[in-house]
């Protein structure tokens, strides 16, 4: 059997033209429990994987899902919720913290958005009552944060924007939702000058500004209203929408 051995010339070479994105790779970390954690890209082959992480610790807790009851039972799924997760995971900026044995232990998925423009709206083609509230008040936030982003921040041209930010509930308080946030960072190399996270959830919201970001738009839930009426009740302390930012440097 012939083997082909390369000079050591050669194969340098070979290395020097690799563009290597700092996107692709793993950082691993240790938490404040010497926990060692791999923050990495989301593959559209980690989808299922994915999936099992958000149904378990996301959308069974997240507070406009059980202002609406979006998901009943505890067999149950949205698909239309799922079905929006897997569109910013095909979008290919989103990544994951995983631990050495391969468990998904935290979750922040992200898309692309020009500053100026409004967050895209999709309640409309949702066949989905229940969330179809949820996507018209994320609908309207996206709109009202915009125009707050740009007031603070009129140079914003591209952005990173985190839609989901999830953490598994026996690993939160470790600082996996800030190393997500410091890899998403590496928006940089997209051109993105500046990172927005839309939180619906007080605990989220609490946790964000704690890492540094700005507060740009708040609603509280009270002041949405259809008829008079809120078109949710969510439970305390989850009383607001806040949109909050930080550039990207």
């Amino acid at each position: 059997m012939a083997v082909d051995l390369q000079s050591p010339l050669i194969l340098i070479k070979q290395f020097n033209n690799l563009e290597i994105s700092k996107f692709e790779a793993e950082q691993p970390f240790k938490t404040p429990h010497s926990k060692l954690i791999h923050i990495r890209r989301i593959t559209p082959a980690d989808s299922d994987a994915v999936l099992e992480h958000l149904r378990k610790y996301f959308f069974r807790d997240e507070p406009l899902n059980l202002a609406v009851k979006l998901i009943e039972f505890p067999d149950s799924t949205c698909v239309e919720l799922e079905e929006y997760s897997l569109k910013s995971i095909k979008e290919g900026h989103s990544a994951m913290a995983v631990t050495p044995c391969g468990k998904i232990v935290g979750v922040c998925l992200n898309g692309l958005m020009n500053g100026k423009d409004p967050v895209e709206e999709e309640s409309e083609e949702c066949n989905n009552p229940k969330f179809a509230q949820i996507l018209e008040l994320l609908d309207y936030c996206g709109k009202e944060g915009t125009n707050a982003v740009l007031q603070k921040f009129p140079e914003a041209e591209s952005v990173m924007f985190v839609k989901i930010l999830s953490t598994d509930t026996e690993w939160r308080g470790m600082g996996i939702a800030r190393e997500l946030l410091e890899y998403t960072s590496i928006g940089r190399e997209q051109g993105c000058n500046l990172m927005r996270v839309d939180c619906t959830s007080y605990f989220s919201a609490r946790a964000i500004a704690r890492i540094g970001f700005e507060r740009a738009y708040e609603l509280n839930y009270d002041d949405y209203k259809k008829n008079g009426m809120p078109v949710f009740v969510t439970e305390l302390p989850h009383s607001s929408f806040t949109v909050y930012v930080q550039k990207i440097r």
